[in-house]
């Protein structure tokens, strides 16, 4: 049996801030490079419900640095979504949102 050793990515916000996530998974479409992340909690006894809220950035690449942005156009971040939870369907067990 293989141990589980999971992607762990280090995030620096707009405000100097490190976030810190794991790398569930990555794909690339017509439109672009995107990952899928789950924050860490930094208390991991303090657990709650935001900290599984599954966030989806696009990839980009300037000058030969890589970031991760958040998607802005609403029918990208609809087709990408939909293509994440189809993929982690099976290891996770995703609710609606209620918008």
């Amino acid at each position: 049996m293989e141990e589980y050793t999971p992607d762990i990515v280090s995030v620096v916000d707009e405000e100097g801030k490190e976030h810190i996530f794991e790398e569930l998974d990555r794909i690339e479409t017509d439109s672009g490079k995107y990952v899928a992340l789950l924050p860490l909690p930094e208390n991991p006894d303090k657990i709650t419900e935001e900290d599984n809220e599954l966030i989806i950035l696009k990839v980009q690449e300037e000058k030969g640095e890589t970031y991760l942005c958040p998607i802005e156009d609403d029918a990208e971040f609809e087709e990408v979504g939909t293509a994440f939870e189809e993929r982690l369907a099976e290891m996770f067990d995703f609710e609606e949102s209620e918008e």
